[in-house]
């Protein structure tokens, strides 16, 4: 954070009382945006300490830039876009040079075509590809003041865009009374109180006479140096009432102190200028015809209302302009409720319902003593526009007050079931919470309380995903059965998900799959969402072999699943890949589901699906590419604020053999997640420690890891543990322990019928196999292994298979197998597993160099990002096309393709696609992830 001291300097280089230092800061940020760089800024202090100033000093310093302005208006908080609307209006006409689905998100949501609610944080990509198109021509200031009152939408999306501002000559700049949290993160410059002698000089330059030194020391002292206090308090006291203290004995905070001084100001004014200020105060957008005509309804013309000017308060130009947010606050807080009501009606009254319904009936709202149903219905139509425009925050308080004026109680608990979907996408679970519970409550009818219910189950889903939230999905799915089949299925499978990936509770899993086996038999050829249902279902009540086939089934069904159930579901049904031990059907699902969201906009989703991605790729051992997967999932993740758990990560982990790294990372995830009650993030913390634990060799605690998590209910994870603990408890020669380990195998691979499932299978008969019976196995190990792409379960059946030649005395034969296996490990980037093949070379007499895994060097050097960049400008990708994917400006991925270039020591786009690489890690292995 940039917090500069305090000098004193009486402006003879800013214009500025005593505030060089802040101004330095500022010329710099306009300095190094003149050079190509790009700066975030968040400026913040208390109300009247000179945030504004300090903006407008950087607007006058930054000649040679363009400057666009906004600013956040308290009434305008619950419009979506707002404040988004006034920074962009000027570049609109530069919205054909954006790629056509960012166009249209901008144009959605600025009303200027209809469509389907964009995600924010599309709409984010196309503010930052806007800014930095415009940039191109001119570099640019934006500042957006007081913008702890921008609608909620527009600080999300701005707060995206300022962080990832990185070469594209554009400023940034925020002016807050305090941290808001959408903008927690960025750079900031506090501003505080002038320095005393600033103050004492400020104070004097207001007064008529001579302060007692002791007084001016005390008011430059409770007002801390605060500007606008220092100009305001002297107002409406006497002489002597000054200069002897007497005016300064009440004890109110500051802020209240300043604002009172305003209302006194105000209540000194003559009935009609007040009445006019209030309803200046309350129209958002300053419009001086629109203030007119709804000060005229009351009798506020303007001949009587400033015959006697409005003391300075306020101003007139092309916007009806306060001198300050606190003037605008005291004036409306002063009135009474009635006035006030009286104010928003005559700004309803002369609002176009035409052009400007939304704001209309926020006025009529604001208007209404109690409830009304017109109202009601009109802010039910406002919430529909909102959320057309992808304004779910403006909708959800369109939806609230909506329920607030509903006289029907039938009626309400439909709004309030509408407001708690709304609100709970907006990010705020505690008020969907709140909804939910009048939706309960007011419910009329037992689809509606089986609807509340799904409500209550939803936010428990999305605020903890824990162990919660499955038996409530079971209870709603169950209540919604007789009204809504369709989504009572998509309902349980959510809980069956829910409760597989997440909880790991063996009775919710249990009793969710019953109710599935309970469901009606689907009329006609069955769907997807029926198979996967009766799969799922049966793999926990019946077993594997019971479920496989119709899970294979569902496998076909899913290659064509319509994007809509890929997005409301399909997270849940990508399992079966999986579950059925297909590799390349577990890949294609999940490069789909990238694809679906990706296309879509569900920003939310995607990096769920891409950290599934990721997974899916470290099987093949590609780690390059599964890295640069995750730090995709990852920048999501963060701009979203979505949390991700380190699944792909650990798994990367444990398979390089990096020690300490692994350790650290798998320590950490067990110690947070059984906080957390987050018993998937165990498990796949022990899986990674056993995997990791093999490789070094360290079969007991590699056997101990396995064993951790044997009762969890999970049918992925818990199973790929087992291969780990054959191994690691034939090593360590507890023979009973690994051969009830190879039966539970057996059951959960034997009626799979595909290479990972019998390679696998086979390659752990093979460890517990008599001498004549286990050469067969693991010959049949390699071949079925061979066949697929999962090169890292292939190498570790040469490592297997040349460790017990060995052992049988065949050193040729295992010199073989164990070369191979090295080779595998080294070029896979499997450090442990290749130190320990070495070992085994050795062992047979054969002489080899300890090697250092890696890749040539300048490959190394890249960075996640910079080399998933790589990869997708290796497929033909143009920076337009990769700023997308990555959510960065085109701007900032040709910046880090030059940084590629170098590290790689090539000059061109098509030199990448001759990059020497490791292995399958390539940047020429990408059809890899696409199955």
């Amino acid at each position: 954070m940039v917090h500069p001291g305090h000098e004193p300097e009486h402006g003879a280089k800013t214009g500025l009382l005593g505030r060089r230092l802040e101004c330095a800061v500022l010329d710099r940020m306009i300095g190094a945006v003149r050079t190509g760089e790009s700066r975030a800024l968040v400026v913040h202090g208390a109300p009247g300490v000179g945030k504004s100033a300090l903006l407008e000093y950087a607007t006058n310093a930054a000649a040679g830039l363009r400057v666009l302005h906004a600013i956040g208006i308290e009434s305008e908080r619950e419009l979506a876009f707002a404040t988004l609307h006034q920074l962009c209006v000027p570049l609109l006409d530069r919205l054909p040079n954006l790629p056509e689905p960012q166009r249209a998100a901008l144009e959605t949501v600025f009303g200027l075509r209809t469509g389907t609610p964009p995600e924010r944080f599309l709409v984010g990509l196309a503010v930052l590809g806007l800014l930095s198109d415009a940039s191109e021509g001119q570099p640019l200031l934006c500042v957006v003041d007081d913008a702890h009152w921008m609608d909620r939408v527009s600080a999300q999306v701005l707060g995206f865009v300022a962080r990832r501002l990185l070469a594209e000559s554009v400023a940034l700049v925020f002016g807050v009374r305090e941290r808001a949290q959408d903008l927690l993160g960025l750079p900031e410059l506090e501003v505080t109180g002038l320095h005393d002698a600033d103050a004492q000089a400020l104070l004097d330059s207001v007064t008529y006479s001579a302060l007692d030194a002791q007084v001016r020391d005390r008011i430059v002292a409770e007002t801390r140096g605060n500007p606008l206090a220092l100009l305001e308090l002297p107002r409406g006291l006497t002489v002597s009432q000054m200069a002897g203290g007497f005016g300064l004995l009440h004890t109110d905070a500051l802020h209240g102190r300043i604002e009172q001084g305003f209302v006194s100001r105000i209540e000194a004014l003559p009935e009609r200028t007040r009445q006019f200020l209030l309803v200046a105060a309350a129209e958002p957008v300053g419009d001086p015809a629109l203030v007119w005509r709804a000060a005229d309804r009351l009798g506020a013309r303007p001949r009587t209302a400033l015959a006697g000017g409005t003391d300075g308060l306020l101003s007139f130009d092309a916007r009806v302009t306060f001198r300050h947010p606190l003037v605008r606050s005291a004036v409306y807080r002063s009135a009474t409720k009635e006035e006030r009501r009286s104010a928003h009606l005559a700004l309803a009254e002369v609002t176009d319902a035409r052009l400007d319904p939304d704001r209309r009936a926020w006025h009529l709202a604001s208007a209404a003593a109690g409830p009304d149903e017109s109202v009601a219905v009109e802010l039910e139509r406002s919430a529909g526009r909102a959320q057309s425009r992808g304004g779910l925050a403006a909708a959800a308080a369109f939806l609230q007050r909506s329920v607030a004026l509903t006289v029907d109680t039938s009626r309400r608990a439909d709004r309030a079931l509408a407001a708690a979907d709304a609100t709970l996408q907006a990010g705020d679970p505690e008020a969907a919470r709140r909804l939910a519970d009048i939706a309960g409550r007011d419910a009329r009818t037992e689809f509606q309380h089986a609807r509340a219910q799904l409500a209550h189950s939803r936010i428990a889903f999305a605020a903890g995903l824990d162990g919660r939230a499955p038996p409530l999905l079971l209870a709603a799915a169950r209540r919604l059965q007789p009204f809504d089949s369709d989504l009572a299925r998509e309902t349980y499978l959510v809980a069956w998900g829910t409760s597989a990936l997440i909880a790991g509770d063996a009775d919710s899993l249990l009793a969710i799959s019953e109710a599935m086996r309970t469901l009606p038999a689907p009329t006609g050829t069955p769907r997807a969402l029926d198979l996967v249902i009766e799969g799922y279902a049966l793999l926990v009540t019946d077993g594997r072999a019971a479920a496989v086939p119709v899970l294979r089934r569902a496998l076909a069904a899913l290659a064509e699943l319509p994007a809509r159930d890929v997005l409301k579901w399909g997270w849940a049904a990508n399992g079966v890949g999986w579950a059925v031990w297909d590799d390349r059907a577990m890949r294609t699902l999940h490069s789909r589901a990238v694809e679906v969201t990706r296309t879509a906009g569900a920003l939310a989703e995607l990096p769920f699906c891409l950290a599934s991605l990721g997974m899916a790729t470290t099987w093949t051992g590609d780690f390059a590419a599964s890295a640069a997967v995750v730090a995709e999932a990852d920048l999501l993740a963060e701009a979203t604020g979505v949390p991700l758990a380190p699944h792909v990560k650990l798994r990367l982990s444990a398979l390089r053999g990096r020690k300490e790294e692994a350790e650290a990372l798998i320590a950490a995830t067990i110690e947070e997640a059984g906080v957390g009650g987050r018993l998937m993030d165990v498990t796949v913390a022990h899986w990674a420690a056993a995997v990791l634990c093999n490789g070094l060799g360290r079969y007991e605690e590699a056997m101990t890891a396995a064993q951790a998590s044997t009762g969890i209910a999970e049918p992925w994870v818990s199973v790929w543990m087992l291969p780990e603990l054959v191994e690691a408890a034939v090593r360590a020669g507890d023979d009973p322990v690994a051969r009830d380990a190879l039966d539970a195998l057996a059951e959960a691979a034997g009626p799979c019928d595909t290479d990972w499932a019998q390679g696998v299978l086979a390659r752990c008969r093979a460890l517990l196999g008599e001498t004549a019976a286990a050469d067969g196995l693991y010959r049949e190990a390699i071949e079925r292994l061979g066949r697929t792409r999962l090169r890292p379960e292939l190498a570790r059946a040469h490592l297997l298979y040349g460790e017990w030649l060995r052992r049988e005395r065949r050193r040729t034969e295992a010199r073989d197998q164990l070369r191979s296996a090295h080779e595998m490990f080294v070029s896979i980037g499997m450090e442990a597993f290749t130190e320990r093949a070495r070992r085994e070379l050795l062992a047979t007499g054969e002489t080899v160099r300890k090697r250092k895994v890696e890749s040539t060097a300048s490959s190394e050097e890249l960075t996640p990002q910079e080399h998933q960049i790589a990869l997708f400008v290796r497929d033909g990708l143009s920076n337009p096309e990769v700023a997308a994917r990555l959510f960065l400006s085109p701007r900032t991925v040709e910046w880090h393709l030059r940084k590629i270039f170098t590290k790689l020591s090539i000059t061109s786009r098509r030199q990448l696609r001759d990059v020497p690489a490791r292995g399958e890690s390539g940047f020429g292995r990408q059809e890899r992830l696409r199955g």
